[in-house]
This record gives structure tokens, C-alpha cells and sequence, in this order.
């Protein structure tokens, strides 16, 4: 698989990543034979930058990903994340970025993960609590304690980038970034690049609906995020399902499918962008990996974003209350 850089410090991925998130939270039951079986295969195929964090499960991801990995550290770029306060059952109870807690996070993470060394550490939310500064000035003390090499952050705004930045070189800037979620062109996108920065784009498959083959948010099992999701929800939802009929045509027109086509579109948005589309059955990765296959010519594109604009999508992209918690 052809590889890409993340930054300026030396941090180099596969171009295409393996998100691990709904592997054990978010998208229904686990299987974690099946999610182990699926990051082997993964890595075989030179898919070697893997994508987790603390708040997935809570826990219970890194460690999936602990078991996965023995033997196997020196074949992956491992990358997870920190932000959040958890309480003693796993419940999300708020923010913090405090120094203090950056320190245990990642002495937690390090444990769990049954690594010496965090290959990109990512602040996962932005905490309006605590100053960028002090965050990412005990960021950057890990790296200096070699428990971390890079830096990274997750859904911030270009201000709160540039501002990190000053502190401690970040190598890449994770958000949501797809066809039908492309405000990050407007801002985030040309700081990072100004600032020579990577940048790894979550949900390239906007949750599956740009696969065409997703449900209604009342149609899926408790636990499932999309329940909550304004945008698989009523009117939403059939708007949106019309978005993805261009998706759908361009994906007969080549003879592929529309997810391929999808994240072959993140692919072609530039040389430093790394979608990394989440699965945990081997199926989906094949078909997943075989999207950096399809040619899209500058004509395809032009099309797509003809039918898919920056602000197409009908819905916020999570509940309030996510939202809430967003860098905006």
C-alpha cells in the first residue's frame, strides 16, 4: 500500500488507516474474534496505521487491540486518544485536558495498550476549561519522556491549532471529513496545510450512509450511536439517501462500490489526507483497502462535488450534545 506523511517530524502511515472505535463501542455487538482477525488481515495487506483511544469502550478497545497486537508491535503505527473524564464504570462525565490528567491518560493508555511507546497521541476534544497550551506543553513532556513520538488533536478549530502548534509541532489534525461532511475545507483544511500539518479524516463513509446500505436511526439495536444521529432521522434521512443516489451512479459507472468510491474521494483530496474508515469484519476491509484502486479523474470529481457541496447534508452530523463538545 502506498504510504503517506503526517506532518513535518517524520510520522509516515499507510495511506489508507483501520478506524478500531466500532470493534467494541458505538455500532452494535461486538465480536472481538472476528475484529482481531480483521486488524490481521489489515496489516498483511499494508494497512498499518491503526486508529483507538481511551474512550472507546470506555477501555475496552485498546485492549482489544493489546491482544491483537502481541508479536506484532513493530508492523503497526499505533495512534489512540485522551479527553475525556471517566467515572469508575467507564461513564463519560465531562472534559479534561488538565496537565495532570494528559500524564495518567497516557500512563493508562500505555498499560493497556501493552506498549513502551504511543506512535501519535491525540487530544480527542478540545477542553474550553483548560488552555491549549498547558495541554499540549504536557504533550509535548511526553514525547520528550519518549512515552509518546507524535502529536496530534482531534476536531479542533484552525485558531485552536495554530495556537497548539506554537507550543509543540503537531503532526496531524483528526476530524470528520467525507462527501457529505466537508466544512473542514473552509478553515481547517488550508491551516493545517499552511502549517504543515497531516490530516486524518474519521467516518470518510459518513457511519455507512455513504454506502447506501444503512437504516433508518430507529431501525438500529440499542447502543447503536446512528439511533442518535440527526441525520439518518426522518426527513433527514430521505434527504440525505438522495445524496447518495450520485454516489450510488458514479459507483455503477466505474463497476465499484459506493462506499469504494466514497473513500477513493478522501484519497484524492491531497497527499496528506488519511482516511481511516472503520470495520470490524474482514469483508467490509477488503472492499474498504480497494477503494485506493479506483481512478477518479478530475472530471469525476467535479461531478461529485457538483452533486455533493460543502453543506449538502441535511442534519447535524451528532446529538446536541456532541455538538456541544465540538471546537467550532
Amino acid at each position: 500500500m502506498e504510504r503517506r506523511r503526517l506532518g513535518s517530524q517524520g510520522l509516515v502511515v499507510s495511506a489508507l488507516g483501520l478506524g478500531c472505535m466500532g470493534m467494541s463501542w458505538a455500532y452494535g455487538t461486538p465480536d472481538d474474534a472476528e475484529s482481531i482477525a480483521t486488524i490481521h488481515e489489515a496489516l498483511e495487506r499494508g494497512c498499518t496505521f491503526l486508529d483507538t483511544a481511551e474512550v472507546y469502550g470506555p477501555w475496552k478497545n485498546e485492549e482489544l487491540l493489546a491482544r491483537a497486537l502481541a508479536g506484532r508491535r513493530d508492523q503497526v503505527v499505533l495512534a489512540t486518544k485522551f479527553g475525556f473524564a471517566l467515572g469508575d464504570k467507564g461513564q463519560v462525565t465531562g472534559l479534561d485536558s488538565r496537565p495532570e490528567h494528559v500524564r495518567e491518560a497516557c500512563d493508562a493508555s500505555l498499560r493497556r495498550l501493552g506498549v513502551d511507546v504511543i506512535d501519535l497521541y491525540y487530544q480527542h476534544r478540545v477542553d474550553p476549561n483548560v488552555p491549549i497550551e498547558d495541554t499540549v506543553g504536557a504533550m509535548a513532556d511526553l514525547v520528550k519522556a519518549g512515552k509518546v513520538r507524535f502529536l496530534g488533536l482531534s476536531e479542533a478549530s484552525a485558531k485552536t491549532v495554530r495556537r497548539a502548534h506554537a507550543v509543540h509541532p503537531i503532526s496531524a489534525l483528526q476530524s470528520e471529513y467525507s462527501l457529505w461532511q466537508r466544512e473542514v475545507e473552509a478553515e481547517i483544511l488550508p491551516a493545517c496545510r499552511e502549517l504543515g500539518i497531516g490530516f486524518v479524516a474519521y467516518s470518510p463513509l459518513g457511519r455507512g450512509f455513504l454506502t447506501g446500505s444503512v437504516k433508518r436511526a430507529e431501525e438500529y439495536e440499542a447502543g447503536d450511536n446512528r439511533s442518535s444521529h440527526p441525520r439518518f432521522q426522518g426527513e433527514n434521512f430521505d434527504a440525505n439517501m438522495r445524496l447518495v443516489g450520485a454516489v450510488k451512479e458514479m459507483a455503477a459507472q466505474k463497476g465499484r462500490t459506493p462506499g469504494q468510491v466514497a473513500i477513493a474521494w478522501v484519497l484524492r483530496q491531497g497527499d496528506d489526507v488519511v482516511p481511516i474508515p472503520g470495520t470490524k469484519r474482514r469483508t467490509y476491509l477488503r472492499e474498504n483497502l480497494a477503494a485506493a484502486d479506483v481512478a477518479l479523474s478530475a472530471a469525476d470529481l467535479a461531478w461529485l462535488d457538483e452533486r455533493l457541496p460543502v453543506g449538502a447534508t441535511a442534519g447535524e452530523r451528532y446529538n446536541p450534545v456532541l455538538m456541544s463538545i465540538l471546537d467550532r
